[in-house]
């Protein structure tokens, strides 16, 4: 069942909660709505799943309006951040609560809630109570609970987000190959990057109400077309300048930008992410930055170093291999030059957004 809302505002008060919000969501897909808090997010799913009325704007399931339809007939399923089970239920009493509102007959009962225990890999916890499991055990009980009505949409909010970070980890590799197993059409709402980068198949990222950028984890990731997305999706690193007459200069650095050839100044600030940066004891051309070694944390994958540019003011973060560092043997204190390998420029614009520009070395 493919889902589009169309021209979706939302309004609590003064507050605009959604504004203005179009978002096509194709059938089978897995797709995740990030943003921060306040973003509209939750609300858009709610609307979506029909608990919340917008003010404007209409939603759309496999071509037909269900704007005025009930929640409890759109054939939706929805999994909350805190499991919501019912705590005097066993697991087999929850899984089974939507049959039995529906009238099913015991066998069929039985043998669906057979089936689900076995699909959320919960054999055996069926005559345990909620209070009697993990955090992790009793979200996929309330997975297994919102698709015991075979639902065509299946809506997850915050699904992980109680969940400390291990579980969490284990859960949503869970949860992508379940959805690959069920291809029901599934919508998440997540304020973690790394979980809808790895999870989703298409992801919608959201702020102030608004959508910023739509498109696969690749496309998101690689190709930023605003600030936000850039920052939002991963550390970064910001330089600030300006750019003038086909080029891009920023303190102790320039870049060609044959695409902007206006003689007029704009500013512009530069990204790029610390995996981005490599470090050299010699200049690199036109894009070396004068710094200094700050600080080198060795734990983890990755060696990550702390620079302070030349500015005095500007401080930057390398991730560098474990080979990489080898090679340099850096030391704090030690005067180097930082080179970006990839910049994403985003030039003001008096009449719109940031414009996007990549430059790669």
């Amino acid at each position: 069942m493919s889902i589009e809302a169309r021209n979706v505002t939302k309004k609590f008060g003064t507050y605009t909660a959604v504004d203005n919000v179009s978002v096509t969501i194709p059938s089978g897909e897995l797709v995740a709505l990030l943003g921060p808090s306040g973003s509209g997010k939750t609300t858009l799913l709610r609307i979506i799943a029909g608990l919340e009325v917008q003010d404007e704007g209409t939603v759309w399931m496999s071509g037909s309006d269900v704007t005025v339809t009930p929640a409890r007939t759109r054939n939706v399923g929805f999994v909350f951040q805190h499991y919501a089970l019912f705590k005097h239920m066993s697991v087999r009493e929850n899984i089974a609560f939507p049959l039995k509102v529906r009238g099913a007959l015991e066998e069929e009962k039985q043998k669906m809630v057979a089936d689900l225990l076995k699909l959320v890999r919960l054999e055996g916890f069926e005559a345990r109570y909620p209070s009697q499991l993990s955090g992790g055990q009793r979200q996929r009980v309330a997975l297994a609970r919102a698709l015991a009505a075979k639902p065509k949409v299946l809506l997850l909010d915050e699904p992980f987000g109680s969940l400390d970070a291990k579980v969490r980890l284990e859960l949503r590799q869970w949860l992508r190959r379940l959805h690959d197993e069920i291809s029901v059409t599934s919508v998440f709402v997540t304020h973690d990057q790394e979980e809808a980068l790895e999870v989703a198949d298409r992801i919608v990222v959201m702020n102030h109400g608004k959508v910023e950028q739509e498109g696969t984890p690749e496309e998101i990731f690689e190709h930023p077309k605003t600030p936000f997305v850039m920052s939002f999706l991963g550390d970064v690193n910001i330089f600030h300048g300006r750019v003038e007459g086909g080029k891009a200069v920023f303190p102790g650095m320039e870049a060609a930008l044959p695409e902007n050839t206006n003689d007029t100044a704009k500013s512009a600030r530069a990204y790029t992410r610390p995996h981005e940066l490599d470090i050299d004891r010699t200049p690199r051309a036109e894009r070396s930055l004068a710094a200094t070694v700050r600080h080198v944390n060795l734990a983890g994958a990755v060696v990550k170093v702390e620079l302070l540019l030349r500015d005095q003011q500007t401080v930057v973060q390398a991730n560098l291999s474990r080979e990489r560092y080898q090679e340099l043997k850096l030391q704090e204190g030690e005067a180097v030059y930082v080179v970006p390998r990839q910049l994403r420029i985003f030039v003001a614009d008096d009449e719109g957004p940031a414009i996007p520009v990549q430059r790669k070395e």
